[in-house]
């Protein structure tokens, strides 16, 4: 079977934070993965942008598979998200200043499930060493937001979180935003940018 387009998409910086590893590690990516060819996007951490700018870069790139990352400042694992719920629900205000609470995305299914199996890409990351776990909470802030508008996509889709990991002497102010408890035990998760986008081709590697 060939390789497939994909498109990889990671957040800006928010809150008082000017560093972001979801948005950071893009930059490290190969533009090919085994089979697979890349293209890269940043979103806007932004309730009212980031899924306008979702299918603008869909449309755009017209990728076959869809993976959405973001970070998640209390978990040292990586963790695809298996659900995305229709719920903005946010502790801080987003980049544009908005702080929805308890308010639907849209009108549709209280949740929905991811369209890409997270099952596999987690066991190829736990047999690399990279800690990873599925998850079953993306938090109610602007990543589940997006992973909740890419499961609705007519294309195959995975939101994955991955460590607030930041350069050395630096300490993440934000990323509680996700729910801290879920996947975080201490496993052997990527210690650095470098580390994250290694376990990120294994996973790429794997759909």
């Amino acid at each position: 079977m060939g390789g497939m387009r994909l498109l990889v998409t990671g957040f800006e910086p928010f809150g008082s934070d000017h560093f972001n590893a979801s948005g950071q590690v893009l930059a490290l990516l190969p533009s090919r993965v085994g089979q697979h060819t890349l293209a890269t996007a940043l979103l806007p951490v932004s309730f009212a942008r980031s899924g306008p700018a979702l299918q603008r870069l869909v449309a755009e790139h017209r990728p076959q598979a869809l993976i959405c990352l973001g970070e998640a400042g209390g978990r040292s694992r990586i963790t695809p998200e298996r659900w995305g719920v229709n719920e903005d629900d946010a502790r801080i205000p987003d980049n544009d200043g908005a702080q929805p609470r308890s308010r639907p995305i849209t009108a549709g299914p209280q949740r929905l499930a991811s369209t890409l199996d997270p099952e596999p890409l987690t066991a190829a990351l736990n047999a690399a060493g990279f800690g990873a776990r599925v998850s079953q909470d993306a938090g109610r802030f602007v990543c589940n937001h997006v992973a909740y508008l890419a499961y609705r996509m007519p294309l195959p889709a995975l939101f994955i979180h991955v460590p607030a990991l930041r350069p050395a002497g630096q300490a993440a102010t934000v990323g509680a935003e996700t729910d801290a408890g879920t996947g975080n035990n201490h496993a052997a998760g990527p210690r650095d940018l470098n580390e994250l986008a290694r376990a990120l081709e294994v996973a790429l590697d794997t759909l």
